[in-house]
């Protein structure tokens, strides 16, 4: 295992590796605890009872954070005709057709999110193998394979974001930045932890929530109480 640095130590030493904290305590801890010299991205990993092997317990979808990630988000739209047109009012970065296709073939990639409208389908097919293990091919149950293009873009534009359990039933997520208020990033947490215990599996069995982390893009995990979740969501 490799050696970690002196600051990510001294990060460590103020954490209590015994404790699990409240979501307030643990959003606190991770803003004190960065040491990066850039704005730090706030992450959540929540460990779920489910078996994401069996198609009846997999946890997948999406939500849009109430102050957004912080991040710029590129937006690229396959569409063609007054489709085309409103991608662009409504802000998208990138619109066409056949050349981004093409151009994406030729290994460009610039953009963070990909949306198409279903007639553009069968051509985006072309590049599924590109697009697919990078999880930026157009997916109608996440709501980007769509014609109301105004409205999909907008929402990923403010702070969409698309989740997935892992093999080992794990999702990980951006909650936002180490400079947002500590009320904005707890907000966002609720609204993410609030989406997945509306979304657990008939099929899942026992806990649900089985372990939560906040931590930031440089720092050290900080456990959270999930007994803790019922506080943040009655505020």
């Amino acid at each position: 295992m490799a050696k970690r640095g002196k600051k990510y130590r001294m990060a460590k030493e103020k954490i209590d590796s015994t404790r699990r904290y409240s979501f307030q305590e643990a959003i606190k801890l991770a803003k004190e605890c960065t040491y990066a010299n850039f704005d730090e991205s706030v992450d959540i990993a929540v460990r779920l009872g489910i078996d994401p092997r069996h198609a009846d317990q997999m946890v997948r979808g999406t939500v849009v954070l109430p102050h957004g990630t912080g991040k710029s988000v590129k937006v690229l739209v396959f569409a063609k005709g007054e489709k085309e047109k409103e991608a662009l009012e409504a802000g998208a970065d990138y619109v066409g057709g056949e050349e981004l296709i093409e151009k994406i073939k030729g290994g460009w990639l610039e953009f963070d999110k990909a949306v198409a409208t279903p007639d553009m389908m069968g051509q985006v097919g072309k590049i599924g193998r590109i697009l697919g293990p990078r999880g930026l091919m157009p997916n109608a149950k996440l709501g980007t394979v769509t014609f109301d293009l105004a409205k999909v873009i907008k929402e990923i534009k403010s702070g969409k974001i698309d989740f997935r359990a892992e093999k080992a039933g794990v999702v990980h997520a951006a909650m936002g930045r180490v400079s947002f208020d500590e009320d904005k990033l707890l907000e966002n947490v609720a609204t993410f932890i609030d989406t997945l215990i509306k979304m657990k599996p008939a099929a899942a069995k026992g806990t649900y929530l089985r372990g939560i982390a906040i931590s930031t893009t440089m720092g050290p995990g900080i456990k959270v109480d999930p007994l803790t979740v019922k506080d943040i969501l009655q505020q």
